[in-house]
């Protein structure tokens, strides 16, 4: 695992003097959502597990055309678990699962508890969305998250609750190096996971 982070790590840091040479240091804005996620699959001793999270990813049209969201989801431990490219049609809502699209298929095999998930707004290259080569951050996507809170037991009736809440995830400044690591990373999810690693699109357009 160590050895593999290492191999990941250094690959990524050679990439990303390459890509950085290049880029300079100018911070797209309004292009780059930030949000967490928590108790993914947490289960109880009584079998009872958590709900499920969901993402929502509406483009609102500033282009008037389609737009890619770039995801990148982290583990607590700081390692990308999964990464993938999804179309965003104008005026569209896509709906993923945190469970069953975005960590159900980790590079390491070990699904994450808790996390972060990073969502580039981007234009397709030839209609397609490639988050590991050439993302080319354009504004202006909208990404909302729900998080599973802890679990607690309300009043005297012995009823276990999960709050659930929600939040617009938060816009943050994306520059040229950042940029450069989410797209080395992945790349190396595509060469190295042989299929795992790679989330999924979940539901709408």
């Amino acid at each position: 695992m160590k050895a593999l982070k290492s191999i990941l790590l250094c690959l990524a840091a050679g990439l990303v003097g390459l890509v950085v040479a290049g880029a300079g240091m100018a911070s797209a804005q309004d292009v780059y959502k930030v949000n967490y996620f928590d108790n993914n699959g947490f289960t109880l001793a009584s079998g009872l597990v958590a709900p499920d999270a969901k993402v929502r990813i509406d483009n609102p049209g500033l282009t008037y055309g389609n737009l890619c969201a770039m995801m990148y989801v982290f583990a607590a431990d700081q390692q990308l678990a999964e990464c993938c490219g999804c179309i965003e049609t104008h005026n569209g809502l896509r709906k993923l699962s945190v469970r069953n699209d975005l960590t159900a298929n980790p590079l390491t095999g070990r699904v994450p508890l808790m996390g972060v998930i990073k969502v580039i707004s981007a234009l397709p290259i030839n209609g397609v969305c490639n988050p590991s080569t050439n993302v080319t951050p354009k504004p202006n996507l909208r990404v909302w998250v729900t998080h599973i809170q802890d679990f607690s037991v309300p009043g005297t009736s012995g009823e276990i609750v999960f709050p659930t809440t929600e939040t617009e995830s938060s816009d943050s400044s994306l520059g040229a190096t950042e940029l450069a690591n989410l797209q080395a990373q992945c790349s190396f999810i595509n060469i190295l996971g042989s299929g795992a690693g790679i989330c999924t699109c979940g539901t709408g357009d």
